[in-house]
């Protein structure tokens, strides 16, 4: 049995089932064909408002499986025999608006000609005027490039019917809600609009009352629990941390591990020092601009490196069910973060292993923490000079042709085990994108893969292809 949302506590509420749910059949199949059977706690407790049409107000932290219940309801909901935007999803990060994206392609799987365009600042307007020539029904995206794209007449909500501010609580705090009025404002007023946020300030509870009429009140705590992750807290001292670093990751010895820290430039400067002792390590931070961005979490997720060094900004859309071990190098500022980082661990029904580095100047916020969350568990860790991380499995490589192309998996495929010759069990995720798509291939057969595709055609296209 696998739950709704195959990343969140599988633990389903009673009295509610999948098969009970007023959900069109073709929303039925595409939950059998992902696997999804049970539903989490918040899916239980929201889907039959979300689904009877009624606005929802809901608290759920991360890995509760609430994007797959405001999916499922806001794909039931569709016409699919009216044009324009149907459903606006506004997520305060590109890496949450690409997962949630997903999510909905996933469950759109079986629906016919549905299409969900993801929207987000970094990038040039020109291709995101292109796509919205032919208005998807779905759109996913930040607020600051969707009122860009109001603004300049070239989105329109004027056949709007479900509005979802995902992660309410962290809109607000980067700036956006000037941002989410006047994206509403030109919203039709019959909506109905779902407003998830793992907690609720004051600014939150009024925005509520602003843009919701009515809302169920939906409440579910926290799933994540000492038998799903174990957190391990280390006491530090600032010149011994990359050292202590280096010694949890020869203890850990784990394929796929993130490095959490504060500060961009700490980012920079760990991931280099990684590499510099043959780590493969990358560094994601906000300086760096979308398509860097989506290169460096593919190339993660892909098993194309073994180490991501990131910002708080990965806490919010990384998602990756292999993920076993998160390591805070410094300290989060608050509890909330904290449990965001962590959660990236213990995916997909697995457990997960979470290491905190605290230094004497963040011991205060270290009790802060434990009053919120229990008692702490402290380990000794020896400092080390020099690591031994395996090298990563896979090799990313980077095609120069997507959507636009009408390129599609299967062609990808077809071409690496017919001209290229590699073997089937050495080609790992196909991702497509707009303009470009990126495959995994083992590294051993990485070069003959590149070598090959560079002078053959994919689909009667002479593409360019590299390595990322």
């Amino acid at each position: 049995m696998t739950n709704l949302d195959p990343t969140t506590d599988p633990t389903a509420a009673p009295g509610v089932t999948l098969d009970a749910l007023a959900l069109i059949p073709e929303l039925k199949r595409a939950c059998e064909i992902a696997g999804y059977v049970t539903l989490t706690p918040i899916q239980a407790a929201s889907l039959p408002a979300l689904l009877n049409g009624r606005d929802v107000l809901g608290q759920a932290k991360t890995g509760s499986g609430k994007t797959a219940a405001f999916a499922l309801a806001a794909l039931n909901a569709l016409d699919l025999s009216l044009t324009g935007v149907q459903t606006l999803v506004l997520c305060p990060t590109r890496e949450l608006a690409t997962q949630v994206s997903n999510e909905f392609r996933k469950l759109a799987s079986t629906l016919p000609n549905v299409k969900v365009l993801t929207l987000c600042g970094g990038v040039s307007l020109r291709p995101h005027l292109a796509s919205l020539k032919h208005p998807p029904q779905v759109i996913v995206g930040t607020p600051g490039r969707i009122l860009e794209l109001i603004e300049a007449e070239a989105l329109s909500l004027s056949a709007l019917r479900v509005v979802v501010l995902d992660e309410a609580d962290r809109l607000l705090d980067m700036g956006f809600a000037d941002d989410v009025r006047a994206i509403l404002s030109n919203a039709p007023v019959s909506r109905q609009t779902l407003l998830f946020s793992a907690t609720f300030p004051a600014e939150v509870r009024e925005l509520s009352h602003e843009i919701q009429r009515e809302p169920e009140h939906v409440t579910v705590q926290s799933t994540l629990s000492e038998t799903e992750i174990e957190q391990r807290f280390v006491e530090v001292k600032p010149d011994d941390k990359f050292d202590v670093l280096l010694g949890v990751l020869n203890q850990q010895r784990a394929p796929l591990v993130v490095v959490f820290c504060t500060q961009r430039n700490d980012t920079r400067e760990v991931a280099e020092r990684l590499n510099q002792l043959k780590v493969s390590a990358l560094a994601l931070h906000g300086e760096l601009d979308q398509r860097e961005r989506d290169e460096i979490l593919l190339r993660f997720a892909n098993f194309s490196a073994s180490v991501l060094v990131a910002t708080d900004i990965a806490a919010r859309g990384l998602d990756i069910a292999a993920l076993d071990v998160v390591i805070n190098y410094d300290l989060a500022t608050d509890s909330d973060a904290h449990i965001h980082r962590i959660g990236r661990t213990a995916r997909a029904g697995r457990k997960g292993l979470a290491w905190t580095l605290v230094t004497p100047k963040e011991m205060p916020r270290a009790r802060a923490l434990e009053a919120e969350m229990g008692t702490l568990r402290w380990h000794a860790i020896k400092p080390a000079r020099s690591v031994t991380v395996a090298a990563p499995a896979n090799t990313t490589l980077r095609i120069d042709g997507g959507r636009q192309d009408k390129l599609r998996p299967g062609d990808i495929l077809g071409a690496l085990t017919g001209e290229a010759e590699v073997p089937v069990s050495a080609i790992g995720k196909i991702d497509i994108f707009a303009t470009r798509s990126y495959v995994a291939i083992a590294r051993e057969h990485a070069e003959r893969a590149l070598a090959r595709l560079s002078k053959t055609r994919i689909k009667k296209l002479k593409l360019r292809v590299a390595r990322i």
